[in-house]
C-alpha cells in the first residue's frame, strides 16, 4: 500500500506519515525501482498501535520508546489501551451528565450541590497511562520529577528562571540556520544544562527525541513559543542537527 492510500485509509496527512518516518516511529520499506514508500500489513498494524496510544494521550516520542522497548507486550498493551479508553468514556459520560445538570440549573429546574458542579473534572493522571509509562517508557520524566522535587520551592524557582533565560537566548538566534555553528554552540549549552540539572542523562539521540516532543505535544509548543514565534520548531530542528553532529563525531 502506498503512502497516499494509507493517508486516505487513516485520515492522516501524507506530511504526517513523512514525519513518522523521519523520527523513526513508522519506517516503511522503499520500492527499489522508484524509492516510494510501501506499507506492509505489519506497518499498518504498527500504525494502528501508534494511533491507539495517541488517542490515549501519549506524545509520539513516548510511543516510539514504548514500541521499541524489548519488553513491549501486545496483549498487555491491549489491556492498558482498553482500560484507558473505558476510563475516559466513564469520565466523559460523567462530564456530559454534569453539563446537562448545569443547563437544567440555569433554567431553574434543579439545584446542584458544589460537589456536583465539578463531577467529571478529573485532572489527576490516568492510572492506565501511568502503568504504560512505567512498563515501557518515559524513564527520563520520572527521574527528572524526583530530582526537581528535592530542590524545594526556591530551588525550583531558580532553576525555572535559568531555563527561561536560556529559552530567551535561544529565541534570539532562531533566525539563523538550525545547523549553523552559532546555533550548535547554543545547543551544546542547552544539552549540558539539561544533563547537569534534571537528574537524567540524555544521550544525543534522546536529546533529539525531546526536541520532537516540542512540536508533537502542544503543551510544550505553547509554552516554548511564548519566548518567540516558531521557537519550538526551530529547537526541534536544531536538536536533531546536534544529534547528527555528535553521531558523526563519535
Amino acid at each position: 500500500m502506498n503512502i497516499n492510500e494509507v493517508a486516505s485509509l487513516t485520515g492522516l496527512s501524507v506530511r504526517t506519515l513523512h514525519h513518522y518516518d523521519r523520527i523513526g516511529l513508522l519506517i516503511p520499506k522503499r520500492n527499489r525501482e522508484n524509492g516510494y514508500r510501501e506499507y506492509s500489513d505489519e506497518d499498518l498494524n504498527r500504525l494502528q498501535q501508534i494511533l491507539f496510544f495517541k488517542e490515549c494521550g501519549f506524545p509520539l516520542s513516548v510511543i516510539r520508546e514504548m514500541l521499541e522497548n524489548p519488553g513491549y507486550n501486545q496483549e498487555q498493551a491491549f489491556e492498558i489501551q482498553k482500560q484507558y479508553l473505558m476510563h475516559e468514556r466513564k469520565r466523559i459520560d460523567t462530564m456530559l451528565n454534569t453539563l446537562l445538570k448545569t443547563h437544567q440549573t440555569w433554567k431553574g429546574e434543579i439545584t446542584m450541590t458544589p460537589k456536583e458542579k465539578f463531577e467529571g473534572f478529573d485532572l489527576s493522571k490516568n492510572p492506565y497511562k501511568e502503568e504504560a509509562k512505567h512498563r515501557w517508557g518515559e524513564e527520563a520524566v520520572e527521574k527528572s520529577s524526583q530530582t526537581i522535587a528535592v530542590l524545594g520551592k526556591e530551588g525550583q524557582e531558580a532553576l525555572s528562571e535559568q531555563m527561561n533565560e536560556l529559552f530567551r537566548t535561544l529565541a534570539e538566534v532562531r533566525h539563523l540556520p538550525p545547523d549553523s555553528p552559532e546555533v550548535m554552540e547554543q545547543m551544546d549549552v542547552y544539552y549540558h544544562f539539561l544533563n547537569d540539572n534534571f537528574g537524567y542523562h540524555y544521550s544525543p539521540e534522546a536529546f533529539a527525541g525531546l526536541g520532537q516532543l516540542y512540536v508533537n505535544d502542544t503543551r510544550f509548543t505553547d509554552n516554548i513559543d511564548r519566548f518567540g514565534e516558531g521557537l519550538s520548531l526551530f529547537l526541534s530542528q536544531a536538536m536533531e542537527h546536534y544529534f547528527a553532529k555528535q553521531k558523526k563525531t563519535n
